[in-house]
C-alpha cells in the first residue's frame, strides 16, 4: 500500500516500513523491469500497470516495485511522480530548510503531530551533529523564542533552527564590515539587526560574485524574495535581515560552480571523436568488488545513466582485461565469459562469487538506456571468449535489438580521421577483435604471460574460534594470499537466533536481580528526574520473593509504581500475565504489548513509554574485568594475536573504565569516562550502557577499520596458549593516553610546509612553502614544535603541514599488497617455499577434503585448508606441489592461447572503428584512426614517464584506452590525470567505487552538459605542447585565493558529533598540485566557522585548464585520525569568484541535503610582467630547501661556531627575507585587484 505524506511542498512516499524521499529518485520507470515482480509471481497485473522507483544515494540503487489496477491509474501515478521530483529538485533553499525540519521532527515522532518536546529535541540535536552545551543552553533558547520548556511548535523549531545557526555562524559576517566589501553591513548582534537593501544586494552580486544577470534589477528581486521569511517584506525594494543574507551565502542558489557548463555545447562537437576525453566504465557490470559482488544489468544503466559512454559489455566480456579460460589457473580480476547453457553467453567473473548474469538482459538494457542522459555516441568494449557458434548469437542480437542504433559501416568511405561525436549521434560502435585479411587474429602473448593463477574459496581453520572459516585464496609468486573471513560479513547482517523466553535478556529495561524495592525506585527517580519524567517510563526486574516472577516498576505521575508480572505453567508453557484474562509466551512479548497499548487497571491507564536502562548490566559480560591493572591488559591482549581482541576493565582508582584492544598489530588503550549516566567514548560518543558500546563497535569500526571481535576471556587465552608479542605495545611515555593520545611521540618526525607562514610571535617559525621542518614534536591544539634553519624547538601551526618523515602503515601496507593477486582485500600471505603441502587422508575436524601446509622451520604452527570437493582438493594440492618441485607451466599457458582465438566473422564485420592492436601497441609511431590500443594502467604509466610526448601525438589521431590493473580486486580506481594529460580519451574507471579518482572523473564529465564527451583544449594539440615540460619552460598562468569560512549540515558517520576540518587541494599536473588543511573545529558538524582562525592562501597555476579545485571535509575521530565526510571536486575552468556556497556531496558523488561550505573563491591572471617575480620565488624557495637540508646535518649543539655553517646561516636568512618580501609583494598585488569600498560610497 502506497501512501503520500505531504509536508507542503516535501512529499515522502512511505510503504509499510519503507519511506523514499522524492529527491532521491534517480528514475521512475514503467513496466516490469525490475527482479521485485520476478520474485512476486502473485503479482499478475499488466506489464503497463506496473512501475518501479530506483533511488539513493549510492552507486547501486533501491528499488520500491509498484502496481495499479489499471493503465490508467499507472499512467496517473507516473505523471504525478515526475511533476512531484521535478519540483523537489528545483525547490530553494528555503523550502529544502523548512522540509529539512519536519523531517528532523518526524524522525522522532511518527505521529506527525507538528510539534516537538524537549525530551526529543536533545534527542535530535546530536544527530544533527550538534552538542548542547548544557540543559541552561536550552532553556535560554527556549525562553529566547518565547516557547514552553515541555513542548516546540513547528514555527518555533523552525525559529530555533535560526537562532541557532546565526549564532553559532554571525562571526562570518564580518567580511562585509572591512572596508574592501563592496558594500558595509550594519549590526550583526541579532539575525534582524540590520538589512542587506535591494540595491546593495546587486552591488554585492555585480561586483563581488561578478554575476552578469544581476544587471537586471527584477532578477536581483526574484532572487532576493525566495530568501524573504516575511511576505509582507516582498515588495518593489526588498530587503533580507542579516540572517538571510547568511543563508543566501551558503545557499546553492550561490553555488561556486558555473551553470552555463550544465549545457553542451555544440559547436564544441564536431571535431574528430580522438580530440575528445570519454566517459568509460572498466567491468561495467559488477556492483562492488571483483571477488563477491553481485553482476547486475542494473549496473550497466547506473553507468549511462551517469553519462558513461565507453561501456565493458558483459556476456562473453570484460572488454580489456584479458581472461584465461583454464581449469586450475585463473586471473584474479578478469572476467570469465563461459558459454551458457543454453546457447546463450552468460556474463560472471569466472571462479568468483560475483553472480552470473544474462547476455540478452544486458543487451537489452543498453539499447533502453544508452541515450537517456547523453545523445552522443555509446562504445560497447567486447572481449568475448566464446564459441563460435555463441558468437553469432551474440552477433545476431546486437543487429536486432539494436537495430539502426548499431554503427556497422564508416561514416565516410574516404575519410582519413575519426568521425565527430555529432556524426555519431545515437549509434552504439562495436570494439572487438577483427579477423584479418588472412583471418588472422592480432593477439600479444606478452600480455598473457603472467596469467598462471590458481584462484578460488578455501576454508582455513580458525584456532581462536576452532572452526572453519571461508576465505577466497589465490597462489602467485610462489605465495598463497587469502582474505579476510568471508562469512564475517554476512554473520553481521544476520540477527542471532534466541529462544523467545531469553529474548528479554539482551533488553535494557531488563535488570535481572535488583537488591531492594527502593534500588528500583532510586533508579527511576534519578532517570526521570534527568529527563522529565515522562508517565509510562519503567524497568522489569526479577520477584525478589515470588520464584519465576517479574515486577515491572514504572513512572506514574510524578511517582514509583510496582506491578506483579505472575507466571504460570499452561499447557507445559510458561505463561506470563498482569491480568488474568490476557497471557504471552514470553516477558518480551508481554512488554512489547503494553508499550504498544494501553495497562488498563480501576485506578489508571497507562502505556509504557521509555525504558530506564541497567546501570550495570557489564559486570556479567565475559569481556569484563573489574579488578584488572593495565599491564595485565596488556599481558592478555599480547597472547592473542588477533586484530579485534578486546577486554574492558575498571579503571584503578576512578569512576572510568578503559577498553583495551588490538589492531594493526598493537595493543590500545581508550579511557571511557562517565557523564552521569552515560559512558562517553572521546568528546561525545554516549552510550547507556558498556554493553551497548561493545554492540555498537561490534558492528562499526572502532579504529580504522577494525572491529571488537575476539572477546579476551580465560578460555580464549588457555586455548590460544601463545607467548607475549613483545612488539605489540607502544612506547608510551604517559601512564594513560586519552584516544586522541594514542599515537606515540616520535620527536624525528620531518613534516613539509603546505603553505607560507609568517611568525607573529617570538617563539613561532616563519617558513615558505616547501620548507622542511624537522625534529617535529606534536603538540595539542594545533600548534606543533620543530627546528628550522637556526630556529630550535620553535611553534608553528599544524594545518600548515604534512608529514614526509615515516613512511605510514597503510603505505607500507599498499607497497606489500601492489603486485597481490587480492590487492587490498589480502589479510594474509603465506610464503609457499617455506612450507611442504601433505594431503589428509581421512580428513581432520568434520571436514573430508583437507590439505596442510607443515612449516619446514621447527616451531612454526601448520595452516590447514579444506575444500567443499575432491576435485578442488586435487587442484590446489597440485598447483602447490608445483610451486614447491619448480615445476613451469607457462609454456602450457601460451599454448592455450594459441588454440582459443577463432571469432565469427559475423562478430567480427560489426568493428568499424574500434579494432583493438596489441602485437605492435608499443610502437607509437604512424596511428590507424579505425584501431585503439589498450593499457593496463601498470604499462600506462611506464609509457607516460618514457614517450609523453609521442603517447599525446598518437592519440591526436588514434584511441587509446587505459584500465585498472588486476590486483585491483577491491575496485579501487588509479590517478586518471597523468593519462588525461597526454590525451588518452577512454581512462576506464570503476563507476561503482566512490574514491578520490573516480570523484575527479565525474568532476571533468560534469562540464559539456554532463554528455560524456569533454573536448580537449586546443593547446593540447599545439606543435610546442608538452605534457611533462621542465621546470625551466613552466610559467604561472593563474593564481587562485581561497578561504574557508564556514560550512553547515555537514554528514554525521557515528555516535560522535564530528570535530570537521576541510583540505583544499589542487589536482592536476605533478607540478600544480598542492593542498591546504584548516584546522579542527570541536564537536560542531552542524554550523562550523573557520572565518576568524583562518587565512587566505594563493595557490600558483601553471595549467587552469586541466587542474581541478578539491575540497574534502573530514572529521578528526577520538584517535586523531581524518575520516571522509564529503567533497566537492571541479574543474578550475567551471567555477566562480566571490563569496560561494560550495554544495557538497558523498562519496558517490550524490548531494548531501544542505551541506555546503561557504568559501571566498578569486582568481586571477598572471601577466607576463609578473611570471618573472614568480620565478624569483620558485628558486629561492628551491635553494632554502637545499640550505635547510645542509644546516640539519650539522649537530647544532657542537658546530655553532663552524665557518661554513656560519656562512650558510648567512646565506639562509638572506634569502628569507627576501623571499618574504617576494611574497609581500605578490599578495599586495592581489590585493590592488579587490575593489574598494569608497568607490561606491566616496
Amino acid at each position: 500500500m502506497l501512501a503520500f505524506a505531504e509536508a507542503k511542498d516535501s512529499v515522502w512516499l512511505i510503504r509499510a516500513f519503507c519511506i523514499v524521499d522524492i529527491m532521491e529518485i534517480k528514475e521512475i520507470r514503467p513496466g516490469k523491469s525490475s527482479k521485485d515482480f520476478e520474485r512476486a509471481k502473485a503479482v499478475r497485473q499488466k506489464e503497463d500497470c506496473c512501475f518501479t522507483i530506483l533511488y539513493g544515494t549510492q552507486f547501486v540503487l533501491s528499488t520500491l516495485s509498484l502496481a495499479t489496477d489499471s493503465k490508467e491509474d499507472a499512467t496517473k501515478w507516473l505523471s504525478g511522480l515526475k511533476i512531484l521530483h521535478q519540483e523537489a529538485m528545483s525547490a530553494s533553499t528555503p523550502t529544502i530548510i523548512e522540509s529539512w525540519l519536519r523531517k528532523q521532527i518526524y524522525s522522532v515522532d511518527q505521529t506527525r503531530r507538528n510539534s516537538i518536546s524537549l525530551r526529543e529535541l536533545k534527542a535530535i540535536l546530536p544527530l544533527v551533529n550538534f552538542k548542547v552545551s548544557s540543559a541552561k543552553f536550552l532553556k535560554d533558547k527556549c525562553a529566547e523564542i518565547g516557547a514552553s520548556f515541555y513542548e516546540f511548535s513547528f514555527e518555533q523549531f523552525h525559529l530555533l533552527y535560526k537562532k541557532l545557526m546565526f549564532e553559532q555562524q554571525k562571526s562570518i559576517l564580518d567580511e562585509f564590515k572591512k572596508d574592501s566589501s563592496v558594500f558595509i553591513l550594519g549590526s550583526t548582534d541579532r539575525p534582524d539587526a540590520s538589512a542587506v537593501h535591494l540595491h546593495d544586494f546587486q552591488r554585492f552580486l555585480l561586483h563581488e560574485q561578478q554575476e552578469l544577470w544581476a544587471q537586471d534589477v527584477n532578477k536581483v528581486r526574484e532572487r532576493m524574495t525566495k530568501f524573504i521569511d516575511d511576505t509582507m517584506r516582498e515588495t518593489a525594494e526588498p530587503f533580507l535581515f542579516v540572517d538571510e543574507f547568511l543563508t543566501y551565502l551558503f545557499s546553492r542558489e550561490n553555488s561556486i560552480w558555473d551553470e552555463k557548463y550544465d549545457v553542451v555545447d555544440m559547436q564544441d562537437m564536431n571535431n574528430p571523436l580522438s580530440h575528445y576525453w570519454i566517459s568509460s566504465s572498466h567491468n561495467t557490470y559488477l556492483t562492488g568488488d571483483q571477488l563477491r559482488s553481485e553482476s547486475s544489468p542494473e549496473a550497466y544503466i547506473r553507468c549511462l545513466r551517469m553519462g558513461c559512454r565507453c561501456i565493458e559489455s558483459g556476456s562473453a566480456m570484460d572488454a580489456i582485461l584479458t581472461v584465461l579460460v583454464m581449469v586450475a589457473h585463473r586471473h584474479p580480476s578478469t572476467v570469465d565469459c563461459w558459454d551458457g547453457p543454453d546457447g546463450k553467453p552468460i556474463i560472471y567473473h569466472g571462479w568468483t562469487r560475483t553472480t552470473k548474469i544474462k547476455f540478452d538482459d544486458v543487451v537489452q538494457a543498453i539499447k533502453d538506456h544508452a541515450f537517456v542522459a547523453s545523445s552522443f555516441p555509446v562504445i560497447l568494449s567486447i572481449e568475448e571468449h566464446c564459441c563460435v557458434e555463441q558468437q553469432r548469437y551474440m552477433a545476431r542480437v546486437f543487429k536486432e535489438v539494436f537495430g539502426d542504433l548499431l554503427l556497422t559501416k564508416p561514416t565516410e568511405a574516404s575519410a582519413d580521421q575519426l568521425p565527430s561525436p555529432s556524426q555519431l549521434r545515437e549509434k552504439i560502435i562495436i570494439k572487438h577483435k577483427k579477423l584479418g585479411p588472412r583471418g588472422d587474429v592480432d593477439v600479444n602473448m606478452e600480455d598473457k604471460k603472467d596469467e598462471h593463477k590458481q584462484q578460488g574459496e578455501l576454508y582455513m581453520w580458525d584456532p581462536i574460534d576452532l572452526k572453519w572459516t571461508r576465505h577466497y585464496c589465490a597462489i602467485a609468486d610462489a605465495k598463497l594470499s587469502f582474505s579476510d573471513d568471508i562469512e564475517q560479513t554476512v554473520e553481521e547482517e544476520l540477527p542471532q537466533d534466541t529462544p523467545p523466553t531469553e529474548l528479554h535478556f539482551g533488553e535494557k529495561w531488563f535488570h535481572k536481580k535488583v537488591e531492594k524495592r527502593t534500588s528500583a525506585e532510586k533508579l527511576l527517580q534519578e532517570y526521570c528526574s534527568e529527563t522529565g519524567g515522562k508517565d509510562g517510563t519503567f524497568l522489569v526486574r526479577e520477584s525478589e520473593t515470588f520464584p519465576n516472577d517479574y515486577t515491572l516498576s514504572f513512572w506514574r505521575s510524578g511517582r514509583v509504581q510496582h506491578c506483579r508480572i505472575r507466571s504460570t505453567m499452561e499447557g507445559g508453557t510458561m505463561k506470563y500475565y498482569l491480568t488474568d484474562n490476557l497471557m504471552f509466551t514470553s516477558i518480551y512479548a508481554l512488554i512489547q504489548h503494553y508499550r504498544e497499548t494501553h495497562l488498563r487497571c480501576a485506578e489508571f491507564e497507562l502505556r509504557l513509554t521509555d525504558p530506564v536502562p541497567n546501570p550495570n548490566p557489564h559486570e556479567s559480560k565475559p569481556w569484563y574485568y573489574d579488578g584488572l591493572s593495565r599491564g595485565e591488559a596488556e599481558d592478555m591482549l599480547m597472547r592473542v594475536p588477533r586484530d579485534g581482541a578486546f577486554l574492558i576493565r575498571k579503571r584503578e582508582g576512578s569512576d572510568s573504565y578503559a577498553i583495551t584492544f588490538r589492531a594493526r598489530g598493537k595493543v590500545k588503550h581508550c579511557r571511557i569516562n562517565r557523564d552521569g549516566r552515560h559512558f562517553v567514548l572521546g568528546t561525545s560518543a554516549y552510550f547507556e550502557s558498556l554493553v551497548e558500546l561493545v554492540s555498537y563497535y561490534e558492528k562499526h569500526a572502532l579504529y580504522r577499520k577494525m572491529k571488537l571481535r575476539y572477546p579476551v576471556t580465560p578460555e580464549l587465552l588457555e586455548r590460544y596458549n601463545m607467548e607475549r608479542d613483545i612488539n605489540s605495545l607502544y612506547d608510551v611515555s604517559r601512564m594513560y593516553v586519552d584516544p586522541s593520545e594514542i599515537n606515540p611521540s616520535m620527536p624525528q618526525r620531518t613534516v613539509k610546509a603546505l603553505y607560507d607562514y609568517k611568525a607573529k610571535q617570538s617563539d613561532e617559525l616563519s617558513f615558505c612553502r616547501g620548507a622542511l621542518i624537522h625534529n617535529v614534536s606534536k603538540e595539542p591544539g594545533g600548534w606543533w614544535k620543530g627546528d628550522y634553519g637556526t630556529k630550535i624547538q620553535h611553534y608553528f601551526p599544524s594545518n600548515y603541514v604534512e608529514d614526509i618523515s615515516t613512511v605510514d602503515v597503510e603505505e607500507l601496507e599498499k607497497q606489500i599488497i601492489e603486485d597481490n593477486p587480492l590487492g587490498s582485500l589480502c589479510k594474509g600471505i603465506l610464503d609457499l617455499n617455506t612450507y611442504n603441502v601433505v594431503k589428509a587422508p581421512h580428513g581432520k575436524n568434520q571436514k573430508p577434503f583437507v590439505f596442510i601446509l607443515e612449516p619446514k622451520k621447527q616451531g612454526d604452527p601448520p595452516v590447514e585448508f579444506a575444500t567443499d570437493r575432491v576435485e578442488e582438493l586435487f587442484e590446489w594440492f597440485q598447483s602447490i606441489r608445483q610451486i614447491t618441485w619448480k615445476i613451469d607451466t607457462k609454456e602450457n599457458n601460451m599454448k592455450y592461447w594459441e588454440k582459443n582465438q577463432s571469432i565469427a566473422i559475423e562478430l567480427s564485420d560489426l568493428v568499424v572503428y574500434c579494432k583493438p592492436t596489441s602485437k605492435t601497441k608499443d610502437n607509437l609511431e604512424n596511428p590507424d584512426f579505425r584501431e585503439i590500443r589498450s593499457f593496463v594502467e601498470t604499462k600506462a604509466d611506464s609509457v607516460v614517464r618514457q614517450k609523453p610526448i609521442e603517447l599525446l601525438k598518437y592519440n591526436q589521431k588514434g584511441l587509446t584506452r587505459v584500465y585498472p590493473k588486476g590486483q585491483r580486486v577491491d575496485s579501487s580506481n588509479y590517478d586518471p590525470f597523468r593519462l588525461w594529460l597526454c590525451g588518452s580519451q577512454m581512462v576506464a574507471l570503476n563507476f561503482q567505487t566512490g574514491d578520490k579518482y573516480m570523484q575527479m572523473n565525474q568532476a571533468l564529465f560534469s562540464l559539456n552538459g554532463r554528455t560524456g564527451y569533454v573536448l580537449q583544449p586546443e593547446s593540447m594539440r599545439t606543435e610546442k605542447y608538452d605534457p611533462m615540460p621542465p621546470e625551466s619552460q613552466r610559467k604561472i598562468l593563474m593564481t587562485l585565493t581561497v578561504k574557508v569560512l564556514g560550512a553547515r549540515h555537514l554528514p554525521k558517520l557515528g555516535r560522535s558529533i564530528a570535530c570537521p576540518f576541510v583540505e583544499v587541494e589542487i589536482c592536476g599536473a605533478e607540478y600544480d598540485n598542492n593542498k591546504f588543511k584548516t584546522t579542527v573545529v570541536n564537536d560542531n558538524g552542524l554550523s562550523p566557522v573557520w572565518a576568524s582562525t583562518q587565512e587566505k592562501v594563493t595557490f600558483e597555476i601553471y595549467d587552469p585548464n586541466l587542474a581541478f579545485l578539491r575540497f574534502v571535509v573530514y572529521e578528526e575521530d577520538m584517535f586523531s585520525d581524518p575520516n571522509f565526510l564529503a567533497h566537492a571536486t571541479y574543474p578550475i575552468k567551471g567555477i566562480k569568484s566571490g563569496f560561494r556556497s560550495v554544495p557538497l556531496k558523498n562519496g558517490y558523488s550524490e548531494d548531501i541535503e544542505l551541506a555546503s561550505l561557504l568559501v571566498f573563491c578569486e582568481m586571477r591572471p598572471v601577466l607576463e610582467s609578473e611570471e618573472e617575480l614568480y620565478s624569483s620565488c620558485r628558486q629561492l624557495r628551491r635553494r632554502q630547501e637545499e640550505l635547510n637540508n645542509q644546516l640539519f646535518l650539522y649537530d647544532t649543539h657542537q658546530n655553532l661556531r663552524n665557518a661554513n655553517r656560519d656562512a650558510l646561516v648567512k646565506e639562509f636568512n638572506v634569502n628569507e627575507n627576501q623571499l618574504h618580501l617576494y611574497q609581500e609583494k605578490c599578495n599586495r598585488r592581489l590585493r590592488e585587484k579587490r575593489v574598494s569600498n569608497s568607490k561606491f560610497y566616496s
